[in-house]
């Protein structure tokens, strides 16, 4: 099988690097190989043209104006809406509020749920493989509120441990927030799991969804979670756009974030009234085309099979640890059980500072991540000040693996003097 050719998905992924511009450049004369798609992801053409045809015929302001252009603007805007609620199979498009990123919307829920509804004595839970931005936001709470965190500990392969999770979850559990997968160690959590846990504690459940949304099929009704957060440019969108989705009874119950234009009712110069969902939580003029941009995003996504982006990711994933383990000098962070991890694979290679690695393997054009992966705590649970990260996308193949598993050679014979 060649090195663009994934089995299961072959008639939809084989060969689609073609359709991602920057892959298709040459640097130090060799062609682009990019591994660190955790930390964002590229753009197909189709996307990309997708901004300029907004920039360049119905650029104008939605919800506002009753001429074309604006209609126009309006129209496409609301119909990503839609495509975001289709795809993550949401009750309604009131459950959809846009905002920067998978960060804002967290820091969106810590303010607007967590201020009203969190006090001293309250318990919320987090896990030990917690990106920063599901970490801090939390800690700030904490500090307004006097809220207590609690953390369910992993072990030696960066798995949660269930049963201590089960241990902490008590009367005073008020949130349960965890990634659906961790950016650093891959590891894919349970959601369904500890959602019935939590649920069952009285507990509401948010899942940091900026990892897993963009690898894995995820059906919100099915998984009964009250709060999804995600990211548009880790999945093939645009920066500066995200979702937050929530229950429609939640949201109507937590007081806005911003003040601003479009979110309110009623103004007078006292107080104002605010309008409805998912307008409440959108205050001021929005990101209009990185909206309508990730909605060509999840069309792409939609077009390929979020199930054989899975199974493409897998297969990738599988065979570039067959070829870490055959290595003895790749020490690899986080399970090998493929049905516990995605396609992020977190390694220290002997010898080689990951500092020292990914500028060897930058002077062969290929493109990894390197240092802590905004997982602080978690780099110092093992020990360890950074990990060098490859990590995967629809784009990806064979080859791409080969030729880092080569310079990874390369770089060996550089530190064996």
């Amino acid at each position: 099988m060649s090195g663009t050719e994934i089995k299961g998905a072959t008639s939809k992924i084989e060969n689609i690097k073609s359709e991602f511009p920057e892959l298709n450049r040459v640097i130090n004369g060799k062609p682009v190989v990019f591994l660190d798609s955790a930390a964002t992801s590229q753009k197909p053409q189709r996307v990309i043209d997708k901004l300029v045809e907004y920039y360049s015929n119905y650029n104008a302001n939605v919800h506002r104006g009753v001429y074309s252009l604006s209609m126009e603007s309006t129209e496409e805007y609301d119909t990503a809406r839609e495509l975001v609620r289709e795809f993550i199979n949401a009750r309604s498009t009131n459950e959809i509020i846009y905002t920067k990123g998978t960060t804002e919307a967290i820091n969106l829920l810590a303010r607007a749920w967590g201020d009203a509804n969190i006090k001293e004595g309250d318990e919320i839970i987090l896990t030990e493989l917690e990106h920063h931005s599901n970490l801090v936001p939390w800690q700030m709470l904490s500090q307004r509120t006097g809220c207590k965190l609690r953390f369910v500990p992993i072990d030696d392969h960066a798995v949660l441990q269930l049963d201590e999770y089960k241990k902490l979850l008590s009367d005073k559990t008020r949130l349960v927030a965890f990634n659906g997968q961790s950016n650093s160690m891959g590891t894919l959590n349970p959601i369904k799991e500890i959602t019935e846990l939590a649920h069952d504690a009285g507990a509401l459940v948010l899942v940091d969804g900026a990892q897993y949304v963009p690898h894995n099929k995820i059906d919100v009704q099915a998984l009964d979670i009250d709060f999804l957060a995600f990211s548009g440019h880790k999945m093939c969108g645009p920066t500066g756009i995200g979702i937050l989705y929530g229950k429609e009874n939640i949201l109507d119950e937590m007081p806005p974030f911003l003040g601003g234009g479009d979110m309110i009712d009623m103004v007078h110069y006292e107080y104002s009234t605010y309008t409805k969902l998912p307008i409440k939580f959108e205050a001021g003029t929005p990101n209009i085309a990185g909206a309508i941009v990730l909605g060509e995003a999840i069309r792409f996504l939609n077009d390929l099979g979020i199930e054989n982006v899975r199974e493409h990711e897998r297969e990738l994933t599988a065979y570039t640890l067959e070829k870490f383990q055959q290595n003895p000098k790749i020490k690899i962070y986080g399970t090998t059980d493929l049905d516990k991890r995605g396609g992020a694979i977190s390694f220290e290679y002997e010898g080689i500072h990951p500092h020292d690695l990914a500028q060897i393997l930058d002077s062969e054009s290929i493109c990894i991540r390197a240092g802590h992966h905004c997982t602080q705590p978690l780099m110092r649970k093992f020990g360890i000040a950074a990990t060098s990260r490859a990590s995967f996308y629809v784009y990806n193949t064979k080859d791409d693996v080969d030729r880092l598993i080569e310079v990874l050679g390369k770089a060996d014979e550089m530190f064996s003097f």
